[in-house]
């Protein structure tokens, strides 16, 4: 697998999005639970702004794939991993919530294997991961930062940052401590293999990790 540049797409449409402004949290959960149960959009809630969003085919193909890199990356470092995925994580303190693309527990995994986790007393997911191909209005490293969210990955369908956090505020990294040696040029690498071939993709990726830890 060789180095190669972010990828470049045209017109990408990833994602509607709807805002309301000036709501209380009494009103957020009114709206939320006046919902269908079963929904594809996700809503995300901080200090009186809700953005309900609809993700489309470039942000569903995006997080699918960046999901399955970092599990085919966790599997063959032999490490564990629980998976939130989209599940709420509700502050009502911090008057924020949000309906992440994906959420982890990789280093603090140990601590909630087996049972459902409680924000209220759980630590937060070690690793979040939004794509927002279209403008957000919601701060998403203010959120999640103020949420104490050790690590977060966000991909606007061209470049993947990484966000680490350090004294309460989000510093960018090249590199995530959680995969050190992994370079952002096999994330985009693998996005791009994948528009052609997904299997062939990911046998390349598995194949370039096991090179790596057999070194």
């Amino acid at each position: 697998m060789i180095a190669i540049a972010p990828l470049a797409p045209t017109q990408l449409i990833g994602e509607k999005r709807v805002t309301l402004r000036g709501l209380t949290w009494q009103t957020y959960q009114q709206v939320l639970h006046a919902l269908p149960f079963r929904r594809s959009a996700r809503l995300t809630y901080d200090h009186g702004v809700l953005e309900i969003t609809m993700p489309l085919e470039d942000h569903e193909f995006s997080i699918r794939l960046i999901e399955r890199f970092i599990i085919i990356m966790i599997f063959e470092m032999g490490l564990k991993i629980k998976t939130m995925g989209s599940t709420r994580i509700e502050r009502e303190e911090l008057d924020r919530s949000s309906e992440p693309d994906c959420a982890y527990y990789i280093q603090n995994q140990a601590r909630v294997a087996g049972r459902r986790v409680d924000f209220a007393t759980d630590p937060p997911p070690d690793l979040v991961v939004e794509v927002d191909i279209t403008h957000t209005d919601i701060d998403k490293n203010r959120l999640y930062a103020a949420m104490g969210v050790p690590e977060l990955w966000r991909y606007n369908g061209r470049d993947w940052r990484i966000f680490i956090l350090e004294n309460g505020d989000y510093q960018e990294s090249e590199f995530s401590p959680i995969l050190p040696w992994v370079q952002k040029a096999y994330l985009y690498q693998f996005l791009a293999e994948a528009q052609q071939d997904e299997i062939a993709a990911e046998q390349a990726l598995r194949q370039l990790v096991r090179d790596h830890l057999a070194q």
